[in-house]
């Protein structure tokens, strides 16, 4: 069965939102943490907000890692959305939660999760996040969408703890199922 991993860039005080507070710190450790992601992907899971972002960016980026976002399949998850025009991309507006479970189930490797707290939340609740790979970063931002909301709860164990010449943290959980 495939995964999904949740990837976050989170500030100390747990905010996911608009991370351009992040940007200061990038360096070729976060550039190798992440490029375990796109190595270990085939298939990325995306709430509205985070798609239209990317989907805006992505397209007419000289990033290097512009390929394989324009490439890679996306799953779009969105009430709202008619339709998705982003290369590759499809969308899910009914039966949220088990349609997603169904695409654990197809063959492929990891489905990762970037950014999308609120569908992230939603994955959690349904018990479907089988890895979270954070990166935190010393920053405290004081207000934004958090990726822990109210009201959810996890146990979680860690995998992995790498701190990073930055001052950022990769930390590796999974949830503990025991």
């Amino acid at each position: 069965m495939r995964k999904i991993v949740v990837t976050e860039f989170v500030s100390l005080d747990g905010v996911v939102e608009n991370p351009a507070w992040t940007m200061p710190y990038w360096n070729d450790e976060t550039a190798a943490f992440k490029g375990e992601e796109t190595n270990a992907s085939d298939t990325l899971l995306l709430g509205r907000v985070t798609y239209e972002g990317f989907a805006m960016a992505w397209p007419t980026s000289p990033d290097e890692g512009a390929p394989y976002f324009n490439g890679v399949r996306k799953v779009v998850v969105s009430t709202t959305l008619a339709t998705v025009e982003w290369n590759n991309s499809v969308l899910i507006r009914d039966n949220i939660f088990e349609e997603i479970a169904k695409l654990k189930q197809q063959d492929g490797t990891d489905i990762t999760v970037h950014g999308s707290a609120t569908l992230v939340q939603g994955l959690m609740a349904h018990d479907l996040v089988d890895r979270y790979r954070l990166l935190v970063y010393p920053v405290v931002v004081g207000q934004g969408k958090r990726l822990f909301g109210e009201g959810i709860a996890a146990t979680l164990k860690l995998v992995k703890a790498q701190a990073f010449r930055s001052g950022v943290t990769a930390l590796i959980y999974e949830p503990d199922r025991s």
